[in-house]
């Protein structure tokens, strides 16, 4: 059992290993300082370096002297200063020219409520099948990820959101997991509560029906994103970041082809206010020189391919955070995690017909 759990550990520090910039997760150099930070080259470790010092030294103090890694260093002072200069042109990849807004927000971010009546419970008229087929369909294939605000109307949200706070209150959540780092100190992997709920449980009505929602949406996609067949999906899980400061460090949620292929992200957070609270989930899609930042607003919906194309985090929250998530299954690619045993006897490993439509009252 320990044996087994170290190897567990061993997976997920080995599957959070990514390069600082670009976010590329293959033919990796460690930092000789931190040894906690990796990059694809030593020239986005120069790039990187200006950002990457405040931590890279405070990481290398708290090492004792004996344990201090004697790997080649980290770039010079000089190298950091080489590099302020440089444009766009120079650096496609530098700070400054990687942020965005949420990919999808230049074709307009879809806000299912704007241009449609509520129905008399509150939810948006805007029915799945429009908003699959002219919407998120083409958004997914062009971008890998979807926004769409005002999903289900702030009443049903309303009752969701209480839905998960009565469930948070029964003590049913559990905390994230922690690994343990090499040098003296351990560091979260992630910061949040969870728990997961199949959508019969008592008091999670509302949710059951978010999920049907869900898969009323897919449904209406499935055969159109990208090569994928979607035969079922996760149970949800529901998760709460404290609001202690406490995030999600950077990873992805399907690195191994256990079969997941679209992360479908509800948030209930009235009010958030990301430059007080924090909490973004930031991506970094693979290939691109952009990072998008997500705020975990109330009634928006987040949809992303669920393999290495967009590693993202959760940055720290300091107001109370709860998103429901779901992961649909592409049949394939599924079908070939079973015969290799990849994923393993978790919750996650649990297949779930796609809920029929059901009544939100």
């Amino acid at each position: 059992m320990e044996e087994q759990k170290q190897q567990q550990q061993s997976d997920l520090e080995r599957d959070r290993q990514y390069c600082e910039l670009c976010g590329k997760m293959e033919n990796l150099l460690k930092c000789g300082r931190c040894r906690s930070s990796f990059y694809c080259s030593k020239e986005h470790q120069k790039q990187h370096w200006r950002e990457h010092k405040l931590i890279c030294k405070e990481a290398d103090k708290a090492q004792p002297p004996s344990e201090r890694p004697v790997q080649a260093p980290p770039p010079k002072e000089e190298d950091d200063k080489a590099t302020e200069g440089a444009g766009a042109s120079d650096c496609a990849c530098s700070p400054e020219t990687r942020r965005t807004d949420a990919p999808g927000a230049g074709d307009g971010v879809f806000d299912a409520g704007s241009n449609n009546s509520a129905t008399p419970n509150g939810q948006s008229s805007a029915s799945p099948q429009k908003l699959a087929t002219e919407y998120l369909v083409p958004c997914m294939n062009k971008h890998g990820i979807c926004v769409v605000d005002n999903f289900l109307g702030a009443d049903i949200g309303m009752g969701i959101l209480e839905n998960v706070k009565a469930l948070h209150k029964t003590g049913r959540f559990t905390d994230g997991q922690l690994v343990s780092q090499k040098s003296d100190s351990t560091k979260d992997i992630r910061g949040d509560k969870i728990t997961w709920i199949e959508g019969r449980e008592a008091g999670c009505e509302k949710i059951r029906f978010l999920m049907g929602r869900m898969d009323d949406l897919i449904r209406h996609c499935n055969g159109k994103l990208g090569n994928y067949t979607i035969n079922g999906r996760t149970k949800a899980m529901v998760a709460c970041y404290p609001g202690n400061g406490t995030g999600y460090v950077r990873h992805v949620d399907n690195p191994n082809g256990d079969g997941r292929c679209v992360t479908c992200i509800y948030y209930l957070n009235k009010d958030w206010n990301a430059k007080e609270h924090g909490g973004l989930l930031r991506i970094f899609p693979e290939g691109k020189a952009q990072f998008a930042d997500i705020e975990p607003k109330f009634d928006r919906l987040l949809l992303f391919w669920s393999d290495r194309r967009n590693p993202h985090e959760v940055q720290p929250a300091f107001s109370t955070r709860y998103a429901i998530t779901v992961w649909y299954f592409d049949a394939d690619e599924r079908a070939r995690a079973k015969e290799k045993y990849l994923t393993g006897a978790g919750e996650k490993g649990v297949k779930v017909e796609l809920n029929k439509p059901s009544d939100p009252s």
